[in-house]
Order: C-alpha cells, then structure tokens, then sequence
C-alpha cells in the first residue's frame, strides 16, 4: 500500500487558552479497520479510514467549545499541516491517550474531548454539547450505539484519570470518573453513537465511500 504519509511535524507551538484540547487518536493508516478487509480492498479501506477522519477533524475544528485540535498519530499522512500532530510510538491507545493527556496538561490545558477517528456522523454541536454535559462535573461519556463502548469523552480538572478505550470501555470509565468522584454524565446523540468497526457498519458509512 502506497499511503505516501508526510513526516510528522510540529507546524506551531500548541498554545493554552481557556477552553477543550480535542485529542484524536488514529493508528497507522494500513493498520486501521482490519476487521473490514474481507469487504473492502487495501485502497478502499484506505479511503474509508482517511474520509472518516476528516469528519472527525472538520467536526472538531467546527466546535464552538474547542480551542485546539491534536492528532495522535505515528504519522501524519492526510492530516492538514495546521493540526499538530504528537507521536504515537504504536504501544496502545490508551498508553498514547495518556502520555499526550499528561505532556498537553503540563503545557496549562484542563479542559479534554477525546474523539476516535470513526466517527463519520460526528457534528460540531455534539462535541459541544458533551462538553456542555461535562462541564457541570469534570466528565461525561458517549456511549456507542450498543451501549458497551465510548465513543467519546470529555474530562477535566484531574490528570490523574486512567483511560479504559477497548472491550466493555463504558462501564470502566465510569468506574473510574466514580473512583475520583466525578459525576458519571451519559450522551447519547446519534453522530457520537455511530462508529464503523464491523461490515455490518459499512452500509451506513455507503456515502464515505460513493
């Protein structure tokens, strides 16, 4: 696969104003969405991946709430130079999540949305408003559609947060936002529920890839 991904590169310092740092997480390009290979061929699936992550990036830069866009990423491929990109070394995403929650923390910002990079729904107004539901208490979560994920988060005010992306991920954020004793905020809004993981996802996502 011929992804020609740019080097990594810091385009500008990431400044701290009052207000969200969005974190966006995507692994290597080829290595994303392996579920899907038996229905989409390397450069389709490429194409899927890519076309998703540009949502998720123009919803983000569209919110009224965030200040700042990172990606999270061991390259930067398609991402526009203006978006800083932290690097990814590839260990796990929550280990990624964690390292850039604590360097970007350290740099002044207390206010995170964490949003996956397949989130081909995903609205500007969502994103606002999970932070407007997490702003009463430190932390809210939207949940997939099956109710088991997290497809998005917001946190604030504790770097000492341990992040739980994977299986069953809900129930162990909220365990962990009720260990600190932050209320446990629930979003469900359609953009935030709608991932693609499975072929079963794809008829949905038929526009990314018209």
């Amino acid at each position: 696969m011929n992804a020609s991904p740019r080097a990594l590169r810091a385009p500008r310092r990431i400044c701290a104003p009052p207000g969200v740092c969005a974190l966006v997480p995507i692994k290597r390009r080829e290595r994303c969405k392996t579920r899907l290979a038996s229905q989409l061929a390397p450069p389709a699936r490429l194409a899927l991946v890519r076309s998703m992550l540009s949502a998720v990036l123009a919803a983000a830069r569209g919110a009224r709430t965030v200040c700042e866009v990172v990606v999270i990423s061991p390259e930067r491929d398609t991402v526009p130079d203006e978006i800083h990109v932290l690097a990814d070394a590839g260990r796990s995403l929550n280990r990624a999540l964690a390292q850039a929650h604590q360097t970007l923390w350290q740099r002044g910002w207390r206010e995170f949305v964490i949003l996956p990079a397949d989130l081909p729904c995903i609205t500007a107004a969502e994103i606002d408003a999970l932070v407007h539901a997490g702003r009463a208490g430190g932390f809210a979560l939207a949940p997939d559609a099956a109710g088991t994920g997290t497809n998005a988060l917001y946190l604030a005010a504790t770097p000492r947060f341990h992040l739980h992306f994977g299986t069953r991920s809900r129930d162990r954020h909220v365990r962990e936002a009720q260990r600190l004793g932050l209320p446990a905020r629930l979003v469900q809004l359609p953009g935030l529920a709608f991932d693609v993981d499975t072929p079963a996802d794809l008829a949905w996502s038929e526009p990314l890839r018209a």
